[in-house]
């Protein structure tokens, strides 16, 4: 994968960029914020590995900028450890996965080849349609009705999972294990985040919900609205 490390840290970016490289990686390194930003949308990027305390402009910012232009880059949020309300806030911006600092460099190339694993995944089907929702896999695109819906890379693999098995009910260990290979970190809080990203994109305005809840179990995907 192409690789961009913004990180205000230069040893800290050197480290990483020799660990991704080492893995079979493209990496390069900016040190600012609008530099970054700058960066990500000239270049295009498979993956952003983003720190949040960086000058000119806060990872927050550049995330947010990112999502603005529709930049299709996935994410990796550096955060300080047990800074859960920095990570939730992340992650309701548009970022797709995270890893606290201090960090061993296993857990970052773990995070990053996980993020790769999924979109390399074979499937047996190229169109998954459930009412008016389709999903062209190999195009990664995704329209409901005559309408396009512009999805970040994690929130396309989620609405994947469901979508593969419609009526199945996934509970958020599963989807946690299954779309962010978390084996041992089962972060649920993450799973609500992004249920309620795509609830957003796919479900608003319309008059039939696909997604729901079923209470203290988990989510799926289906056209008949469920009785809790």
């Amino acid at each position: 994968m192409r690789i961009l490390i913004i990180e205000d840290e230069p040893q800290l970016a050197r480290h990483v960029c020799s660990a991704l490289n080492r893995s079979g990686h493209e990496v390069r390194a900016e040190h600012d914020g609008a530099q970054g930003l700058a960066a990500v949308l000239k270049d295009t990027p498979d993956l952003v590995v983003l720190d949040l305390n960086l000058p000119t402009m806060d990872g927050f910012a550049v995330l947010e900028q990112m999502r603005k232009a529709h930049s299709t880059s996935r994410v990796i949020m550096l955060t300080a450890r047990g800074d859960v309300d920095h990570r939730i806030k992340g992650l309701k911006a548009g970022a797709d996965d995270y890893v606290a600092k201090p960090f061993s460099m296993d857990e970052l190339i773990a995070r990053v080849e996980a993020l790769g694993r999924r979109s390399a995944t074979p499937t047996t089907q190229d169109i998954l349609k459930i009412a008016d929702l389709q999903m062209d896999v190999h195009q990664r695109r995704v329209v409901r009705g005559a309408k396009t819906i512009a999805l970040s890379p994690r929130e396309f693999e989620l609405l994947q999972v469901l979508m593969e098995e419609p009526g199945r009910i996934f509970t958020r260990t599963e989807l946690s294990e299954r779309v962010w290979q978390r084996e041992h970190e089962y972060d649920t809080r993450t799973v609500e985040i992004f249920i309620a990203r795509l609830r957003k994109k796919v479900d608003a305005g319309f008059s039939m919900p696909l997604i729901h809840t079923i209470y203290a179990v988990g989510y799926t995907i289906k056209t008949t609205c469920f009785k809790i």
